[in-house]
């Protein structure tokens, strides 16, 4: 059994080191994961809103634990540590520079990890893979050349995610500084966990990238005809927005699995499917770069969509299975319904009824029962239960879990955002799946009631 919390670094400064380790072990946590930076409160409109706006659909959320006595803030972050320079020299990206803050609350991380280790925990430390300087998900980003691109060659803006294109050479470049760098600086962690390892399907453009001159070139290496991979990219994204009927609709529903329709449309177009295997090589050399930087007494894990979104993110499990010592499967149940209406609201122009495109956009993606129409697919109220089922969420994971073999460590990573009863319900789902490997998502959102909930789970395994 191993159970893990993740607690961003803001909890440790806010609440103290020790009465949050209290609260994970009272709740049986075995396993802490955090990050390199420190937080302070910022004036309003300034920084950026925590907890996060998720796109903007996210503004509906609140923390459960108060931070600095408020359920939402703005607030400011620093580096938690002096970076060697030396490692980026001549690189694009650079680190951000440590300032007041880092020298009056930085050693908190370096603190937070040894108190973890003097109890006895596992202790992760959490980075963006490609979204530099990398240490928080809301901060950074990639240069303009960097950026993925659609078949019409061009980036999509107001994305949930800020990933670069994962083939972009000054990335990788990047992504060895920083993990030696991490390395280094806190030798401690058992493992550095990567988050995003491959192309976010969070907007429904982004699911036609990447076209930048980087993956380009990944193409080329493969044989693969970019001609034919963007003619029929463009059909799809074609398809998608103009070409549906109400009777395509009813054949997707009708099939057993997603996959049944992404073969068959691959089948159709093979630049499609072109396009697939070229985002898989991206992701797996993603991954072999950040290995390669690690000591080997460092292990990598990866964290990423859950199947089918993977079909489409091209994060491979079996190819990453060989590289990653473990793969966290997130379960962020509160994004799939806004996922799914923002593709639904590309889809727009097609003459189709939307009750019948909310449930083939449901039925693809395996997210759960059917929505009335497309309106019911948004993002949920912080007393809201998902809409995911238990059901769906053990398909993810036994899917993941076949693709890299029944011995492999599949992490289930739930998410704390919700009521009480519905954060227990999609947590026990996903633990009893994972074979009792499970992280929760995050501390923040974890209320007491919320970890003895969890604590119940875990312990009564």
């Amino acid at each position: 059994m191993m159970f893990g919390i993740t607690v961003l670094p803001e909890w440790a400064q806010a609440e103290g080191i020790e009465r949050v380790l209290d609260n994970l072990q009272a709740a049986g946590a075995t396993a802490i994961a955090t990050s390199p930076y420190v937080m302070e409160p910022a004036e309003e409109g300034t920084g950026s809103r925590e907890p996060p706006a998720d796109g903007g659909a996210g503004k509906v959320r609140l923390l459960d634990r108060p931070l600095w006595g408020k359920r939402d803030l703005w607030v400011r972050t620093a580096p938690s540590f002096e970076p060697n320079r030396a490692l980026y020299e001549g690189l694009a990206y650079q680190p951000p520079e440590p300032d007041d803050l880092t020298a009056r609350d930085g050693h908190i991380v370096a603190d937070f990890i040894a108190a973890a280790k003097r109890r006895g925990m596992t202790v992760h430390l959490q980075v963006q893979s490609v979204i530099p300087p990398g240490y928080r998900v809301q901060f950074g980003g990639p240069r303009e050349e960097d950026q993925p691109l659609g078949p019409d060659d061009r980036p999509v803006p107001g994305r949930v995610d800020l990933n670069a294109s994962l083939a972009a050479p000054q990335i990788l470049a990047y992504a060895q500084a920083l993990a030696r760098d991490l390395a280094e600086t806190y030798p401690q962690i058992d493992a550095l966990r990567i988050d995003w390892p491959e192309v976010p399907p969070y907007a429904f453009d982004a699911i036609f990238f990447d076209f930048s001159a980087h993956a380009i070139v990944v193409a080329e290496t493969m044989s693969i005809d970019g001609e034919r991979m963007r003619r029929d990219t463009m059909a799809l994204h074609a398809l998608l927005t103009t070409g549906l009927t109400d009777d395509y609709l009813a054949k997707i529903v009708a099939e057993p699995s997603a996959e049944h329709w992404l073969e068959r449309l691959q089948t159709a177009l093979p630049g499609v499917a072109d396009l697939f295997a070229v985002k898989r090589r991206m992701s797996v050399e993603l991954l072999e770069t950040w290995r390669a930087a690690l000591p080997k007494e460092i292990a990598l894990i990866a964290q990423a969509f859950p199947p089918p979104f993977t079909d489409l993110s091209g994060f491979d499990f079996a190819a990453a299975s060989s590289v990653v010592s473990e793969i966290g499967v997130k379960l962020y149940t509160m994004h799939w319904p806004m996922m799914l209406r923002n593709w639904g609201d590309a889809m727009g122009d097609n003459a189709v009824d939307t009750a019948a495109l909310a449930k083939a956009l449901v039925a693809i993606t395996d997210t759960g029962d059917a929505p009335a129409d497309l309106s019911a697919l948004i993002y949920p109220e912080p007393d809201a239960p998902h809409p995911a089922t238990e059901a769906a969420i053990v398909r993810k994971i036994e899917t993941a879990r076949a693709a890299t073999g029944r011995d492999y460590p599949i992490a289930a990573f739930s998410h704390g955002y919700g009521p009480v009863d519905d954060v227990a319900r999609r947590a026990r789902a996903a633990f009893e799946a994972a074979d009792g490997r499970m992280w929760m998502n995050r501390y923040g959102y974890l209320s007491d009631e919320k970890l003895a909930a969890l604590g119940a789970i875990v312990k009564g395994r």
